[in-house]
């Protein structure tokens, strides 16, 4: 173990669960005390671009805080100390309050809503695609905990929700609008509750951070079953920040890129989980890209492929354009679980019918990905450029591309098992 691990367990260690309920007394504040009489003439002032991102923005906060309210309870019962089921306790009764600060906010300044399930119901046109996917499988982890307590599905939740939702969505967007209206000075009233909504989830943030650290140390099953909820979720959590049409002037109408935002969450998501003793660049799949990158690259690289709809939401038509096709096969190769290659090199060749050909090479616990025909494949994949991006997303299922000959397959068919071994990530390729 490195030095900065050790330093990173002993942050996390310094972390009580008494301090966290402590730190939950002192600050208590009440949703329904917020002065929201200057605000509704704040709103006014803007834009009109501004206030269509700030209600595409609100809402995903409004939506979440409720969701996760309603989620608890589980988490609660799963917990195997008592400090940790007191301190979600205190952290439902947060959550709840966060919901009723949005709820006022909706409804006395931008005039939404009358009571919490309408303006609940006026939010969701808002939500995007990798939101509702972020939020269903929030939904679907609550149930899962209810039939079963065991720690490393307690993992899972935990990283979700505290890790996931709190530390790597909530945290830059809060840090944005706080900053603007900070300067601004226009929703004195929602800014205030920001400030409070932010510090909760500070706190939440550290708890979860205790609480994995604790269970990694106790149990590689634990982090392996955090790590395949991250490779499935992540490609959802990637695309909660598009805003309409990846058009940027959602962002900058506030004075931030998207890259800030995403630069933001990654190194945010980064720093937290190496706290945990468990680092995002340790666990095969889940980040492949190339860490000397640093956070501004890789938010970069990202936001190139959300744009060119080759990562994100369903897309009939991702780009083709030779540096998409470079990025997108440089994932490719980092994504490959290299413990799971066979002891001879493999080669895969991808022929599109509408975009140029590569090929990847994995041999001897490496991978590389090269543009062109190689000049022998141990696997050949044919269909066109749209349907294979559909089913690395997950989106097409590969069995039944294969059914339906949109993909064709040409190789050994234990070949094809050990494909599907190598990709780890969700919708991964041909996986059975």
């Amino acid at each position: 173990m490195s030095v900065a691990q050790q330093d990173n367990i002993r942050a996390a260690d310094a972390i009580t669960y008494e301090d966290l309920y402590r730190r939950w007394e002192q600050n208590n504040w009440q949703a329904t005390a917020l002065d929201f009489s200057k605000d509704r003439e704040g709103w006014e002032e803007l834009t009109d671009l501004q206030k269509r991102s700030g209600l595409w923005l609100y809402s995903m906060f409004f939506y979440g805080e409720d969701s996760v309210a309603d989620n608890l309870s589980p988490y609660i019962d799963a917990a195997p100390k008592e400090e940790q089921k007191y301190f979600l306790a205190t952290q439902q009764v947060d959550e709840a309050r966060h919901s009723v600060f949005f709820h006022r906010f909706f409804k006395e300044v931008i005039g939404a809503g009358e009571d919490v399930s309408s303006t609940l119901a006026y939010t969701q046109p808002q939500l995007n695609w990798g939101y509702r996917n972020v939020f269903g499988r929030l939904d679907r982890m609550a149930e899962e905990l209810r039939r079963d307590r065991s720690l490393p599905k307690f993992a899972q939740a935990i990283a979700l929700y505290h890790l996931v939702v709190e530390g790597t969505l909530a945290q830059p967007g809060q840090h944005f609008i706080e900053d603007y209206f900070a300067k601004a000075g226009t929703l004195p009233g929602f800014s205030e509750g920001m400030t409070h909504v932010s510090r909760d989830e500070q706190r939440h943030i550290g708890f979860g951070v205790k609480v994995l650290s604790e269970l990694f140390r106790e149990s590689e099953e634990c982090k392996e079953a955090v790590r395949e909820l991250l490779l499935e979720v992540l490609p959802y959590a990637l695309a909660v920040f598009n805003p309409p049409n990846m058009d940027r002037e959602w962002t900058r109408c506030y004075g931030f890129e998207l890259e800030d935002i995403y630069e933001f969450g990654i190194r945010s998501a980064m720093t937290k989980w190496r706290a945990t003793g468990y680092p995002l660049e340790e666990m095969p799949g889940v980040l492949p890209v190339d860490p000397e990158l640093g956070p501004r690259g890789i938010a970069e690289r990202q936001i190139r492929l959300l744009e060119a709809n080759v990562m994100g939401a369903p897309h009939p038509e991702p780009s083709r354009d030779p540096d998409v096709q470079r990025l997108f096969f440089d994932v490719v190769a980092r994504s490959v679980d290299t413990s799971a290659s066979p002891g001879e090199p493999l080669t895969i060749q991808w022929r599109f019918r509408d975009a140029d050909p590569w090929h990847l090479i994995v041999a001897n616990g490496s991978t590389r990905a090269e543009p062109g025909i190689a000049p022998s494949a141990d696997i050949t994949l044919e269909t066109t450029w749209a349907d294979w991006i559909a089913v690395s997303k997950g989106t097409l299922d590969a069995r039944r591309a294969l059914f339906t000959r949109r993909l064709r397959f040409r190789g050994s068919p234990l070949r094809l098992r050990t494909l599907a071994r190598l990709f780890p990530r969700r919708g991964r390729p041909l996986a059975s």
